[in-house]
């Protein structure tokens, strides 16, 4: 049991650390404006899934309240991320890297509010 559990949190780190690498990358094209239309839907669905990924293996009963102020605070910055835009040069990168990240915790975020829901529940 223990290692089943040791491999499930190995896979939701790298599915972390993934989605992360692509939240960059993929922030860094979109604020050059070098990505299609055609690519965002297929970027957004994976790092969907991989925020499910890291919702569902990754974090611990521990972990849940520190994760969803996190999230919270993560998506409430997105919401007012536009200011960032006046930064000269950088803006763009900056808030498409952070609107990249959101989108990958929000699923997470869900979850892991699920989970803690579930937990509450059977108390």
């Amino acid at each position: 049991m223990a290692e089943e559990r040791k491999t499930l949190n190995f896979i939701g780190r790298i599915a972390f650390l993934i989605a992360f690498v692509i939240a960059i990358i993929m922030g860094l094209l979109t604020g050059a404006e070098v990505v299609t239309m055609d690519t965002f839907g297929w970027i957004i669905l994976t790092l969907v899934i991989l925020g499910l990924i890291v919702g569902l293996l990754n974090i611990t009963q521990e972990e849940v309240a520190n994760f969803l102020i996190a999230s919270v605070a993560l998506i409430v910055f997105n919401t007012l991320s536009g200011l960032l835009l006046l930064i000269p040069y950088i803006g763009n990168y900056i808030v498409a890297i952070i609107n990249f990240i959101a989108i990958f915790v929000a699923p997470a975020a869900l979850i892991v509010a699920l989970k803690a829901v579930v937990s509450m529940t059977k108390n």
